[in-house]
C-alpha cells in the first residue's frame, strides 16, 4: 500500500474530486517511476502497481492534460475535443444572461470560451430594428435572413476554434425548431466531429417571464429609442411568433442528443446523455445559477495594522481607521434594508471584525482567506524585492501564474475558489467581505476579465462594490464610504522588478457596465 499526504492541499481549500486526484496522480507517478525501474534494472518497487497494463492505469477524472487546479503547470489544457452549447428556448427565459455567465465561468477557469450572439449579427446588417414582423414565421423573406445569419454564426463559431484556439463556443439564439436542431447538429457533429450540448431554458412562471421581459426591454439593443409601453407590446407580440412554431425537444424525436432542460430558473432539471468532463463542468454550473433578481455587495476588510506600515498577509487586527470603517458599514448595510441578506467573511481577524456589527446571518470561508505568500508572508514589497530580486520581477513578469515560494499564486487562488463562485451563483443578497487577491479572482469572474487583468483590478480599501447581474452583464457600483485609508495598489510596472512609481504603466479603465 503507497499513503499519499493530501492535508496540505485540504487546508489551501481544494475540494474532495481534487483531492482524489491528486491520489490519482501520485498512483500513476509511482507506476511510471516502476516502468523506469523494471526497463532499467528489471526490478519492481511496487509489483501490484505493475499487474495492470499501461493503457489501463489510472485516468485522470477529465479530459484534459492538465488541471488547474493542480498549479503550477503552466498553462492546462482542458478541452481535447472542442464542444459546441446551443441555447434553447423563447425570448425572455434568460438564454443570453446564461450563455454569457457561462462564458465568463468557463474563462475564469482556464477554458478558453466565446458566445455568438445570433441577435448581434442581426444587428450587424439590419442597423435599425423595426418591428416584431422580422421574426414571423410566415416572413418568408426574413426566415431566410435568420437562417443565413444562423449558418454564418455557426461557421464563424467553428472557424474561431480551428484557427484561434477556441474550446467551448456558446451559440446564443432561440433555435426553437426541431429543423433548425438538426442542422446545428450535422454542422457541428456530423462536419466538424465536435461535442454538442443544448440547454433548454423553460418558464411557465408568469412572474419570472415578467420580470425577465422587463429586463430584456430595458437593456435589449433592439428597443434602446423606443418608449417602453411600445417596447413591451412589440416584444409580447415577437415572443408569441415563436411560440406558434416552437418545438421543446424531444426525448424520443431527439434521443441522440446530447441536451439539459432547465425548468423556471432551475426549480428543476433535465439531463440527457451527458457526455465527459466539460459537458458535466457546464451543466452543474447551470444547475447552480439563478436569473432571478439580486444584488452582491463585495467589500475587502478594514484597514488593518499591517497595511499601516505596506506588509502583506499575516493575520493582524484592524486599525482605528479600520474599526471606524467597519461601524460605517454595518451602518451603510442596515439603511438598505437588504431582504434575506447573508455575510460571508474569511477565517482571519481583519474580515470578521469588519463585519462584527453587521445585523444578519454570518457564515465563514476558509476559501476566502487571503492569497498565501508563503516565505514572503509579512513582508513589505521593498523586503520582497531586496531579499528575493529573482521572485519580484519573475511575478511581475506573470503575475497570475507566479506562486510565491511556499505559497500560493492567483492560478491557485481561482481554484480554490471555484466552490464560492458556484455558492455565490446559487444566493440571492449576499456581502463578501474578504481580501484584495480573493476579489479581484471574484470580480474577475463576474466582470470577465482576462488572466492578464485580473491581479491588477483595483480594490480599494474603505469602499463598497455594488454589483447587480443583468441580462447582457451586470451593473456595478463603487461606493466609497469616506473614511481614509492607506492604497494598496501596486498597478503593472513597465520594468518588471521596479518598484518606483513613474515606471507604472497606465491602469486600465474600470468600466461600470459589465
Amino acid at each position: 500500500g503507497c499513503t499519499f499526504d493530501i492535508s496540505n492541499k485540504h487546508r489551501l481549500g481544494y475540494s474532495e474530486v481534487e483531492l482524489v486526484q491528486c491520489m490519482i496522480d501520485g498512483v500513476n507517478t509511482l507506476y511510471e517511476e516502476d516502468l523506469e525501474l523494471q526497463k532499467k534494472y528489471g526490478i519492481c518497487s511496487n509489483p501490484s502497481l505493475l499487474c495492470v497494463s499501461n493503457d489501463r492505469r489510472l485516468r485522470r477524472m477529465s479530459e484534459h492534460k492538465g488541471n488547474k487546479a493542480f498549479a503550477g503547470r503552466g498553462q492546462q489544457d482542458y478541452v481535447n475535443i472542442p464542444h459546441i452549447v446551443a441555447m434553447v428556448g423563447l425570448p425572455a427565459r434568460g438564454k443570453t444572461y446564461m450563455a454569457r455567465k457561462l462564458t465568463h465561468y468557463l474563462n475564469w477557469v482556464g477554458i478558453k470560451s466565446k458566445v455568438f450572439n445570433l441577435g448581434d449579427y442581426r444587428r450587424q446588417v439590419i442597423k435599425e430594428f423595426k418591428d416584431h414582423n422580422f421574426f414571423n414565421a410566415e416572413n418568408e423573406e426574413a426566415v431566410k435572413m435568420r437562417d443565413k445569419y444562423a449558418l454564418e454564426a455557426l461557421s464563424d463559431m467553428c472557424d474561431w476554434i480551428k484557427h484561434e484556439g477556441g474550446e467551448v463556443g456558446v451559440f446564443d439564439a432561440t433555435n426553437t425548431t426541431l429543423e433548425r436542431r438538426s442542422f446545428i447538429y450535422r454542422k457541428v457533429v456530423g462536419k466538424m466531429e465536435f461535442k454538442l450540448l443544448f440547454i433548454e431554458s423553460i418558464c411557465d412562471d408568469p412572474k419570472l417571464v415578467e420580470e425577465n421581459i422587463i429586463d430584456v426591454k430595458v437593456n435589449s439593443p433592439d428597443y434602446k429609442d423606443m418608449n417602453d409601453e411600445k417596447a413591451f407590446e412589440d416584444f409580447m407580440l415577437r415572443i408569441s411568433h415563436y411560440e406558434s412554431i416552437y418545438q421543446t425537444i424531444d426525448e424520443n424525436l431527439e434521443d441522440h442528443l446530447s441536451f439539459m432542460k432547465i425548468f423556471n430558473a432551475g426549480q428543476k432539471v433535465l439531463i440527457h446523455k451527458s457526455e465527459g468532463n466539460v459537458q458535466a463542468r457546464i451543466i452543474y454550473f447551470f444547475m447552480n445559477i439563478h436569473i432571478n433578481p439580486r444584488t452582491i455587495y463585495f467589500s475587502r476588510h478594514g484597514e488593518s495594522e499591517l497595511n499601516i506600515v505596506g506588509k502583506i498577509g499575516g493575520n493582524p487586527d484592524l486599525s482605528e481607521r479600520g474599526a471606524e470603517y467597519g461601524k460605517s458599514l454595518a451602518k451603510y448595510i442596515k439603511s438598505q434594508d437588504i431582504k434575506n441578506l447573508r455575510i460571508w467573511t474569511s477565517y482571519l481577524k481583519r474580515t470578521i471584525q469588519t463585519a462584527s456589527g453587521i445585523e444578519a446571518p454570518q457564515e465563514r470561508w476558509k476559501a476566502l482567506n487571503e492569497i498565501d505568500a508563503g516565505a514572503c508572508e509579512e513582508m513589505t514589497y521593498q523586503e520582497i524585492a531586496n531579499k528575493y530580486p529573482g521572485e519580484f520581477a519573475a511575478r511581475d513578469e506573470n503575475k497570475y501564474h507566479y506562486r510565491y515560494p511556499n505559497g500560493e499564486s492567483y492560478e491557485d487562488l481561482v481554484a480554490r475558489l471555484e466552490p464560492v463562485i458556484m455558492e455565490l451563483e446559487r444566493q440571492k443578497n449576499v456581502l463578501v467581505v474578504a481580501h484584495q487577491a480573493v476579489l479581484r479572482c471574484i470580480l474577475g469572474y463576474f466582470f470577465n476579465k482576462s488572466t492578464e487583468e485580473i491581479p491588477y483590478i483595483k480594490v480599494p480599501l474603505h469602499t463598497i462594490i455594488k454589483l447587480t447581474p443583468i441580462a447582457y452583464g451586470c451593473h456595478v457600483q463603487y461606493i466609497p464610504l469616506g473614511i481614509k485609508a492607506v492604497d494598496t495598489h501596486r498597478p503593472k510596472p513597465k520594468i518588471a522588478g521596479t518598484l518606483e512609481t513613474d515606471a507604472y504603466q497606465d491602469e486600465f479603465f474600470e468600466d461600470y457596465l459589465y
